[in-house]
């Protein structure tokens, strides 16, 4: 009975000791896994991430903005009551170059 006992522990020690070897390995994996992630972060799409912003803003640098035609639909811009700052007929985020009036975009110099 003895020997059954001791048996019994040598194998579980055995287990334990393989299944211990198993999960350092696996920590190690996992942490090359996040060295490798981290390293293609910084060298593959941070620069990645700066040559679309440099593009688009070399884009808009040669894109001329006009306005479109002013079309005065009876269905837009409608006011029915006035806003309560400034002089009452520009929305809260108002921009002149974009968002035209109920009776047309505002005169502006470039």
């Amino acid at each position: 009975m003895a020997a059954i006992g001791r048996l019994s522990q040598k194998l579980l020690k055995s287990a334990a000791l393989t299944q211990t070897r198993q999960l350092s390995a696996a920590a190690a994996h996992g942490e090359q896994a996040a060295k490798t992630w981290k390293i293609l972060s910084f060298v593959v799409a941070l620069p990645g991430v700066a040559v679309c912003m440099l593009n688009m803003y070399l884009r808009a640098q040669q894109h001329q903005h006009e306005q479109p035609e002013f079309i005065p639909y009876s269905h837009l811009r409608i006011r029915s009551k006035r806003f309560p700052w400034g002089d009452g007929s520009k929305s809260l985020f108002h921009n002149p170059h974009v968002n035209a009036l109920p009776d047309g975009y505002e005169q502006h110099d470039h």
